[in-house]
Order: structure tokens, then sequence, then C-alpha cells
């Protein structure tokens, strides 16, 4: 793997997981409801269940490539595709950030377990992993060693960015309830995921 993919994948992942979804929403109440000390336990709780619908989604891929360069190009331009509608989805969607405080009194480890069951079992989170992913591996390199640098990556920025959620959320509340910050974030997401899918499908066409 060279620097410059996976410095395009630990880009468009940082970028991506900016963007509001169920999981944020999740962290946002609790931090806007018992305030910073969330911060630590939602983001564990968020790499963890974001492991383990990556490490899901790796495996399946894994065997595709083991099965069939063409069935896993297939996969590519699929996922090229979905990347596309998710982000006009994106791009379209409203400004507005739901997330009501939470002030039920939970322990540190069921905060954890709350955000590891609401990342893991979503099953967008799944889908989505199998589109984006393709999208940097590379077929000629070790699929264990892509696994292991693409999820160490994935999970450390997961983690940060919850922490960093949850802490902005508790501390400066008009930002995460800012219409316009949250188009602001959705817009720039859809635009890059709508740029992601469209390389990619032309990417396969010069080849």
């Amino acid at each position: 793997m060279s620097f410059e993919n996976w410095a395009a994948f630990a880009a468009a992942s940082s970028i991506l997981l900016v963007i509001p979804g169920p999981t944020i929403l999740l962290v946002v109440s609790y931090a806007l409801g018992l305030g910073w000390r969330t911060a630590l336990p939602m983001a564990v709780g968020v790499a963890l269940g974001d492991f383990t619908a990556m490490t899901l989604s790796m495996l399946g891929i894994g065997a595709l490539l083991a099965a069939s360069a063409t069935v896993f190009t297939v996969l590519k331009v699929i996922g090229a595709g979905y990347l596309v509608y998710l982000g006009i989805k994106l791009f379209r969607a409203g400004g507005a950030l739901k997330a009501e405080p939470r002030t039920d009194a939970v322990s540190a480890a069921r905060m954890m377990a709350h955000a590891w069951l609401v990342t893991a079992l979503n099953p967008k989170s799944i889908t989505f992993f199998v589109a984006f992913l393709p999208q940097f591996l590379d077929r000629h390199a070790d699929f264990w060693t892509q696994m292991l640098i693409f999820e160490t990556t994935f999970l450390t920025l997961a983690f940060l960015n919850a922490f960093g959620y949850a802490l902005v959320a508790s501390r400066v509340r008009a930002i995460v309830r800012n219409p316009k910050a949250i188009r602001i974030f959705n817009r720039t997401g859809g635009t890059l995921l709508v740029g992601a899918g469209i390389a990619t499908v032309a990417m396969r066409s010069a080849n």
C-alpha cells in the first residue's frame, strides 16, 4: 500500500466521520444532558462499534477478493454508485441536528454499551463499509496488512471524532445546534461522496 493511498483513505474517513449520523446524535444527546464526562465512554463505545461493523465488512470483502477479481471489480462499481447515491441524499438533507439532551443517570459502562450497539447494529454501517473500503484496497497487496492499517486508522479517527463531538456539545452547545453549520457538514460530505463515486467509475472506465 502506498502512502498516497493511505493518506487518501485517512482524509476521506476524517471528513466523512464529521458528518452527523445516528451515532453522533447519540453522543451529542448524552453530552448535552450529562456533560463532558460522557466523552470517553461514548468514544470507546463508538470505536468498538465501528470495529465490529468494519471487521465484518472487511472479512466479506476479503472473501470476494479471494474468489474473483471480476466480482471484486463489480463490487467497486456498485459501491461507487452507492456512494454517489449517499452523497446526493446527504447534500439534500436539512440542517437540523435532532439531538435531545439525555438526563437519565447511567454508568460509563452502560453508555459505552449503548454507543457500541447503536454503531455496530446499524445495517447502514456495514453497507457503507462494503461500498467505501474497496475504493482504497489494492488487490495486489497483502489483504491482512491493509485490513490492519485501514481499521487502525479508521478506529483512531472515529474515537477522536466522537470524543471531540462530546466535548464540543458539552461546552459549546450552540455549535451542534446551528442549522447552518450542520448544513455545511452535510453539503461538504455529500459533495465528497459523489466525487469519490464518480472518480472510481472514471478510473474503471480508463482501465
